[in-house]
């Protein structure tokens, strides 16, 4: 006697992100105007994405920390609010120290220089 099988149930697809348009990768690593800098505390200006990747390679542990704290997460604000940028501050809001921060912002950069050009 033949064994029927049923079919598994299927399960609802997360629904997919928005694929990343060549406008909006030039968009995303387009400064931003004097009056949207973020300021760290350390004294250093950030224009865009590109910059803020640079500097959080560079900036001290003390100046990551005073912008990027449980009770603050002052680059994923900027990014999401002024840039314009969701997936990289959600991205972004994940990171454990700074390394791995610029190591996000490196990556998303790589990605929308790619798609920009």
């Amino acid at each position: 006697m033949a064994k029927t099988v049923r079919p598994e149930s299927k399960k609802a697809a997360a629904p997919r992100a928005p694929r990343l348009t060549k406008s909006q990768a030039r968009k995303f690593l387009t400064p931003v105007p004097d009056e949207c800098v973020f300021w760290c505390n350390d004294g250093q200006l950030l224009r865009d994405v590109r910059e803020l990747g640079e500097a959080l390679s560079a900036m001290s542990d003390w100046t990551f920390c005073y912008h990027f704290n449980e009770a603050k997460k002052d680059f994923c604000k900027w990014i999401r609010e002024v840039v314009g940028d969701e997936k990289l501050a959600q991205s972004l809001q994940t990171a454990v120290n700074r390394e791995q921060a610029a190591a996000i912002v490196a990556e998303r950069c790589s990605l929308l220089v790619r798609k920009a050009d």
